[in-house]
């Protein structure tokens, strides 16, 4: 089992900052690690990723925006999200999938408006 704890979100203006943080109750240093997020009415979407090698992937919709990083000795990813958009407004979910688990945390929550 393993226990996924996120933090760092809330309300920020168009154009502003955040930073989310994940962090697993046990290494995951072999794994990628995930951001997903879910709008109201919408579908939970990956938002970026990071390979136990430390290559990233995003969605199209944040290329440019957000950063994903990790430190596996504090067993954290990190998620900076910067020029935040109204449609960045979501519930935003850190992820490990070891391949026979897939494992969530509670969610944060981050709203873009003015």
């Amino acid at each position: 089992q393993v226990q996924l704890v996120e933090s760092g979100g809330g309300l920020v203006q168009p154009g502003g900052s955040l930073r989310l943080s994940c962090t697993a109750s046990r290494s995951t240093t072999t794994y990628a690690m995930n951001w997903y997020r879910q709008a109201p009415g919408k579908q939970r979407e990956l938002v970026a990723g990071i390979f136990a090698t430390g290559t990233t992937y995003y969605t199209d919709a944040v290329k440019g925006r957000f950063t994903i990083s990790r430190d596996n000795a504090k067993n954290t990813v990190w998620l900076q999200m910067s020029s935040l958009k109204p449609e960045d407004t979501a519930v935003y979910f850190c992820n490990l999938n070891t391949g026979a688990y897939n494992y969530w945390g509670q969610g944060t929550e981050v709203t873009v408006s003015s």
